[in-house]
């Protein structure tokens, strides 16, 4: 398995010696019908939710890719994350209670060690009797950037990835807003959009971004980064200092980068967001984002009125956009559902993005997502030929990936 350096700095940064330089021309490619079907690689670190939604004593259950997890905070407000379900009679362990850094099933009390998973007391057993031998499984844990995280992958593996990297979070002088967002969709559908940025003629009527063109793409084994030139108008775009007046138009960079499984994009000098996955099931993925600013504000009045501030940006400026992407993504994802045809793209961007994630799902499951959902998966090459054959063939080969 590649290594994960998910480093999502944007400025100037090289992705890795094995970046490959793909063309910027717009031409009708096949969508591969099979990319809704797939799972994720789990040997990543993928977000929970926010850390202040969960206090010392409390449990919730997080699904993370079809597997359902207790996550807890001790009586010392440690984050633990276990498997969701006792091993006795099958019961969801979140609805328990902590005891200790221990969580407790609400049937019949067995206890589980958080670190461990190990069963560490039955409350009815004579203390001479010796406990049966069961455990479930733990899972590291950490958190940053205000978000818990969590390694559904191997454990061992967990030490050698890190988070992506959010620069901007301890620097003076941006303004941060979270935002948390709910898809029913699969999070292939959810990552294509937030790489294309030819959709802004969705977003006309909320003055958002006009005549794009892509200039530079550029994909790894794990990662696409994709650069436009995008135009800016508006109120909006006078607020977030990208124009004197209103009416002028503003043509600036955005670079994108997707560092599997997690997005960061920047345009220059003015704006930063983090996009942090959590694939839940085949139609459905939830995102927290963290969005920064740079606004034509005194810093006194920004910090007097943080609260106030972030609480408007996020209601009257990002939740319009994410409303329309949202009823987007769903209706993409409603047609999928009845018919899963093909579909027609024409931004290499999109077609490298879907490459990267059918990829990382391969090098995991060791198996090719026609093999696991008996659906046809289309791999289209860089030259534009059909090369199913060979694909077929290198999956033949045994995997030395432990699932």
């Amino acid at each position: 398995m590649a290594d994960f350096e998910p480093n999502m700095r944007m400025e100037r940064q090289s992705m890795d010696v094995s970046t490959t330089d793909l063309a910027t021309t717009l031409r009708s490619e096949t969508v591969q019908a099979a990319v809704r079907e797939i799972g994720i690689n789990p040997n990543y670190w993928y977000p929970l939710g926010w850390s202040h939604q969960l206090r010392p004593g409390q449990t919730m259950q997080i699904i993370v890719w079809q597997r359902p997890l207790a996550v807890y905070r001790d009586e010392d407000g440690q984050l633990h994350a276990v498997e969701d379900r006792c091993p006795h009679r099958g019961v969801e362990l979140h609805r328990g209670t902590v005891v200790g850094e221990n969580l407790a099933c609400a049937y019949h009390g067995w206890e589980f060690s958080g670190k461990t998973g190990d069963c560490v007391n039955i409350p009815y057993l004579p203390p001479e009797q010796k406990r049966p031998c069961v455990s479930i499984r733990s899972y590291p844990v950490q958190e940053r950037y205000g978000l818990m995280w969590v390694f559904p992958g191997q454990p061992e593996l967990a030490a050698e990835r890190s988070l992506p990297e959010v620069p901007e979070f301890d620097q003076d002088g941006w303004f941060m807003v979270p935002i948390t967002a709910r898809f029913q969709a699969h999070f292939s559908v959810c990552n294509e959009n937030a790489m294309d940025v030819f959709h802004g003629f969705l977003h006309d009527d909320l003055q958002g971004w006009f005549d794009p063109v892509l200039l530079d793409l550029k994909t790894t084994d794990s990662a696409v980064r994709a650069k436009y030139r995008v135009s800016y108008k508006g109120i909006l775009a006078k607020f977030l200092g990208l124009a004197e007046r209103a009416d002028d138009v503003t043509t600036l960079p955005i670079s994108i980068n997707y560092r599997y499984p997690h997005y960061a994009s920047s345009l220059e000098g003015v704006s930063s967001v983090y996009l942090m996955r959590l694939p839940v099931d085949l139609d459905e993925s939830r995102s927290f984002a963290l969005f920064f600013f740079r606004l034509r504000l005194p810093k006194w009045l920004i910090k007097a009125t943080y609260p106030v501030l972030s609480r408007a940006i996020r209601r009257f400026m990002l939740r319009p956009f994410l409303a329309q992407d949202i009823e987007m993504m769903e209706s993409e994802q409603r047609q999928y559902n009845r018919r899963p045809e093909r579909c027609v793209e024409i931004n290499p961007a999109i077609i490298a993005l879907q490459r990267v994630m059918v990829r990382q799902y391969e090098k995991f499951s060791g198996l090719s997502p026609d093999r696991q959902h008996n659906r046809p998966l289309e791999r289209i090459s860089s030259d534009g030929h059909d090369s199913s054959a060979a694909h077929a063939a290198q999956s033949s080969q045994p995997s030395t990936t432990a699932s």
